[in-house]
């Protein structure tokens, strides 16, 4: 008996949820504690050293929390040649960037600002990057122009 498959032409779409990496916010933080560390430690002039590390600390701290502190947004990507978006707002020009398992967004707002998202290991799982390369990819395909044959 064979078995039969169903195959739908409907394509459904990417439902993501970006949040701040704590990978990223670890990182932040032990940057705003090494790098004072680092100007004291320097051949910088103890008068030029203290003054520099303290306010390298003070900035870290603020990257740091701020990094934290982002709002979470929610993403719409649909398999194919309809609109993406990001929070209810339309995302123009999207496109998908993979350094390794790091995946980056970029994309124009209804303003025209260039908007910009980092997807760490830790806030897209392997099943969600499957599913995300998946629709960039069929949302490529939709957009290639139609091929004529002969």
């Amino acid at each position: 008996m064979s078995k039969s498959r169903r195959s739908s032409n409907v394509s459904f779409p990417c439902r993501l949820e970006w949040r701040p990496s704590r990978w990223v916010g670890a990182m932040l933080w032990s940057l705003a504690m090494f790098a004072p560390l680092s100007l004291i430690a320097s051949d910088l002039p103890r008068w030029l050293a203290w003054p520099m590390a303290l306010l390298a600390g003070l900035h870290g701290m603020v990257v740091a929390r701020r990094h934290a502190r982002q709002p979470s947004h929610r993403l719409l990507i649909p398999a194919g040649a309809g609109d993406a978006s990001c929070d209810g707002g339309c995302m123009h020009g999207l496109e998908l960037d993979w350094r390794g398992p790091l995946a980056f967004l970029r994309w124009r707002d209804a303003a025209g600002a260039t908007r910009r998202l980092s997807l760490w290991p830790d806030t897209l799982d392997a099943g969600m990057r499957r599913e995300l390369r998946i629709a960039m990819q069929r949302r490529e395909a939709a957009s290639d122009g139609a091929s004529m044959a002969g």
